[in-house]
């Protein structure tokens, strides 16, 4: 008999040796629980990849669709945690990384009066998509979703504000019907914008605000910039990242009024508690504003947010049900159409009145 454990009284010994021993298979067991969603969003989101790149497609919108193509893929059980991890984690690491592709200086680089025209272009986007909300029945939750996406930078702040708000608020199928929607309009916005400033005879700095301030995506709206000139282009680059940088204070505020929904005597500290991810992404963007970051590694950490993003959209779109999505109707989509329509007027407005 073994006398490792002679002197172990209690059995103290036993069970630290027992549970050490044992942590490397709960691991195992774990990736194994977790391989079969991962396997099938990673293999849609490198096809969804591929379609972007041979054939100059929006990478999200491509995801959205392989994913929703795929959504048959949840009646097998197993698939279930994979997707629900990457779901979720890989939109919250998404969103901290893309704090490495914006500076506090950018925002003090657009200047005070172009500044306030963008919050009032965002405020624009937000009230109108409310507003059509109520007018048709819908949660207020999903007017803050649509309104959010529409001002922020469309696919990446509604995963963040889904975050926040949840499935109990937003059902999956109206998010991922708002995701859809958010991402053809930013496709054609980033089509026919430019064209239109050049119709409207603007200037480059002109044409780069409003390209930055009324496209959805970051990508889409700085090619577009960049479409019409060169000056454009660096001037939407600017307001288009003024815009991210606000991600979180606008999703701090969505926090506060859902929790004031919850909890009326929570103490007005706690209320004001923004969701982990939202709290790093903000301390990213402060040490990236610090620190002269080079431009390799700036690189490559669009390129990580990216994927991060497209692998949760990919997952959200599977786990969607198609019947539903389809079911929802054309009202479900006007929150979205009309702060797209808000924050093209408005950014119009303050492009030919004041810069």
């Amino acid at each position: 008999m073994s006398t490792d454990h002679a002197g172990d009284l209690y059995g103290e010994m036993f069970l630290a040796h027992h549970s050490a021993a044992s942590a490397p298979r709960r691991r195992l067991d774990a990736w194994k629980l977790l391989w079969p969603g991962l396997a099938i969003c990673g293999i849609a989101s490198i096809a969804a990849a591929w379609l972007s790149e041979h054939y100059g497609a929006p990478i999200i919108l491509m995801g959205l669709l392989i994913g929703l193509s795929l959504n048959f893929v949840t009646s097998e059980a197993r698939t279930h945690p994979g997707l629900d991890f990457v779901s979720k984690a890989c939109l919250r690491w998404g969103i901290v990384v893309l704090g490495t592709q914006v500076t506090i200086a950018q925002i003090g680089d657009l200047g005070p009066v172009p500044f306030l025209a963008l919050l009032t272009v965002m405020a624009a986007a937000m009230g109108t998509a409310l507003l059509v909300a109520r007018l048709n029945g819908a949660s207020t939750a999903i007017g803050l979703l649509a309104g959010g996406a529409t001002a922020i930078c469309g696919a990446s702040a509604a995963l963040a504000l889904f975050g926040v708000l949840g499935p109990k608020r937003v059902s999956q199928a109206q998010f991922a019907l708002t995701l859809v929607v958010i991402s053809l309009a930013s496709a054609l916005a980033m089509s026919f914008y430019p064209p239109l400033a050049g119709l409207l005879h603007l200037d480059d700095r002109q044409a780069g605000f409003l390209i930055g301030a009324s496209i959805h995506d970051v990508a889409q709206a700085i090619g577009g910039g960049y479409a019409y000139s060169d000056v454009a282009g660096s001037y939407a680059t600017i307001v288009k990242l003024s815009r991210v940088a606000l991600l979180a204070p606008v999703v701090a505020i969505v926090s506060l009024v859902v929790s004031d929904e919850e909890a009326a005597g929570r103490h007005w500290i706690r209320k004001l508690a923004m969701p982990w991810f939202i709290t790093l992404f903000l301390a990213v963007v402060v040490v990236n504003s610090l620190v002269t970051v080079p431009h390799v590694v700036a690189h490559a950490t669009l390129t990580l947010s990216k994927a991060l993003l497209l692998l949760a959209v990919t997952a959200t779109a599977m786990r969607s049900r198609l019947d539903l999505v389809m079911q929802m109707g054309w009202r479900s989509a006007m929150p979205v159409v009309a702060a797209t329509l808000a924050s093209l007027l408005v950014s119009l407005a303050f492009s030919m009145m004041i810069l």
